[in-house]
């Protein structure tokens, strides 16, 4: 894995701080947790914080949320930059994050790549009006609906580089977008569709 660092000074917000909301929500969370393990609280408190900065964690949020759980702010920079799931620069409206092991470049996720370079740029830049970004990820799980990418919170399953600039495309123009398989395919069952267990008997 690549060393993961935090975004340059220039992009950094000088403060962060929960929204009435998130501190409700953040104390529910702690809660959860027996006496004496509330830092434990940390990966969903930078999530949190994570989401409430736009989709990536300054800085300013990482020691905000170290400070929120007494922890030392190593402690909670050790977490950030250690899971990918936290990005540490900022990304644009629809973050890509498309699936480069084995099962989805053997698939055509080369093509996918090819599609995320020209639309969008190199990994890491966000596009001009701040709608796309993407990065190369390690597996996302889906690997029977290779090739796939995660946007946001949705996967986009079995696609091409046409499907692929399609969904592309309905999300730039503010359409809604099916997630899922992008080909006739029930979630991960065999393409084509049930092959045994078809009658009662």
């Amino acid at each position: 894995m690549a060393v993961r660092r935090l975004a340059p000074a220039d992009k950094q917000p000088k403060s962060f701080a929960f929204s009435k909301e998130n501190i409700a929500w953040a104390k529910e969370q702690i809660a959860k947790y027996p006496p004496g393990r509330q830092q434990s609280a940390i990966i969903p408190l930078l999530w949190r914080a994570q989401e409430q900065s736009g989709g990536w964690l300054p800085e300013a949020a990482i020691r905000y949320v170290a400070d929120f759980l007494g922890l030392a702010h190593i402690r909670a920079l050790e977490v950030a930059t250690f899971y990918t799931m936290f990005n540490l620069e900022p990304v644009g409206k629809f973050h890509v994050q498309l699936c480069g092991t084995t099962p989805c470049r053997l698939r055509g996720a080369d093509d996918l790549e090819k599609v995320c370079r020209e639309r969008i740029g190199e990994q890491g830049h966000v596009t001009k009006d701040g709608k796309f970004s993407w990065v190369e990820v390690e597996c996302l799980g889906a690997c029977v609906n290779a090739p796939m990418a995660q946007i946001n919170y949705d996967y986009y399953e079995d696609l091409t580089a046409e499907s692929f600039n399609k969904v592309l495309d309905g999300l730039a123009a503010g359409k809604k977008v099916k997630p899922g398989p992008q080909i006739d395919r029930q979630l991960s069952a065999p393409a084509g569709g049930p092959t045994t267990l078809k009658s009662e008997a």
